[in-house]
């Protein structure tokens, strides 16, 4: 396949990857719109995923250095998962119950400049440095965040509004705190994992924060309804799975081509535009208009523009490269 031809795939990948995703915010209100509660929601994902994840092992590495590696240094693993992984799921899906799916899709978008505001304390190395023109195109995403709210609530946000925003805000900075620890972990341990099987084992790690998070679900809601399962499952597939190794595939394609890997990053700014179109076709919800729409444009014009900056800047850097994998998720 000849370079342009490349880089074009490489991006429809990433799109699809982008609508995928979405399935994350779409059907987390969808299962909160139904009455599911929120802790059997978040539970039920990752306890899907673990086993959807174990049948792809074989063709993305096995699991033997997994195994190793959890072996090893469990207690960074059960931290770190529980961070990146459990702490900002609860937190994302307790949200999807006072939010439509467009503002939690657009609100989590702060992820993108969170990884760029945690690299201080991460990092002691020039990844440590606070890109200024990628900061201003931060700032315009967190404007048109804050648009977002303000246009949707009227200006008027009580206060399950703002436990809901804050709660989304922490998701967004918590998934790329915990999986760039992890990144950071395996680094200095000299331990190799490819990005699905670092992906699966912190799926295996964090176990133990859903069986404590099912069983207070049971004790505060009874077993969960089928069609709450069938829901979480498609999260688990869509969310967990398919739009994961989607994603590591189209970046893995264009690592070294900085205005293709730019491309890539930039179609995450889709899920804003997926949540919107499947929020109102299949739950009814209300489309963002006003200062709300004018605050999601804001909101993708960021994205893209970042995306275009970010790619170019990071190709070529394998540990760069990796460093924009773990910031992409929900």
């Amino acid at each position: 396949m000849n370079a342009p031809r490349h880089a074009v795939a490489a991006v429809l990948l990433a799109l699809a990857s982008a609508l995928f995703f979405t399935a994350t915010y779409v059907l987390n209100r969808a299962m909160a719109s139904d009455g599911g509660h929120w802790a059997w929601s978040a539970a039920l994902r990752y306890l899907l995923t673990l086993p959807m994840l174990a049948l792809v092992m074989p063709w993305q590495g096995g699991f033997a250095a997994v195994w190793r590696a959890l072996r090893a240094h469990p207690w960074v693993w059960l931290a770190w998962s529980g961070i990146g992984f459990a702490l900002f799921c609860v937190c994302l899906t307790w949200a999807a119950a006072f939010a439509p799916a467009w503002l939690v899709a657009g609100t989590f978008q702060l992820t993108v400049i969170a990884g760029m505001l945690l690299a201080p304390l991460l990092y002691r190395d020039q990844r440590a440095r606070l890109p200024r023109r990628a900061l201003a195109l931060g700032g315009v995403i967190v404007a048109g965040v804050a648009i977002m709210q303000a246009g949707h609530f009227e200006g008027r946000l009580d206060r399950d509004a703002w436990l809901a925003l804050l709660s989304v805000a922490a998701s967004a900075f918590l998934y790329p705190l915990g999986n760039r620890a992890i990144l950071l972990h395996l680094e200095r341990s000299g331990e190799t994992l490819n990005a699905t099987q670092r992906v699966f084992g912190m799926t295996l790690a964090s176990q133990p924060f859903w069986w404590l998070v099912a069983v207070y679900a049971g004790a505060s809601a009874g077993a969960p309804p089928w069609s709450q399962v069938l829901l979480a499952a498609g999260v688990a597939l869509f969310a967990g799975t398919i739009a994961t190794i989607l994603f590591f595939q189209a970046t893995g394609m264009v690592r070294n081509d900085p205005a293709a890997l730019g491309a890539v990053e930039a179609m995450q700014a889709a899920e804003l535009l997926f949540s919107t179109l499947l929020g109102v076709a299949f739950l009814g919800e209300a489309a963002p208009s006003g200062y709300a729409a004018l605050g999601a444009v804001l909101v993708v014009a960021g994205i893209v523009g970042l995306g275009l900056l970010v790619g170019r800047d990071a190709a070529g850097d394998a540990r760069s490269t990796q460093a924009l994998r773990t910031d992409r998720g929900a």
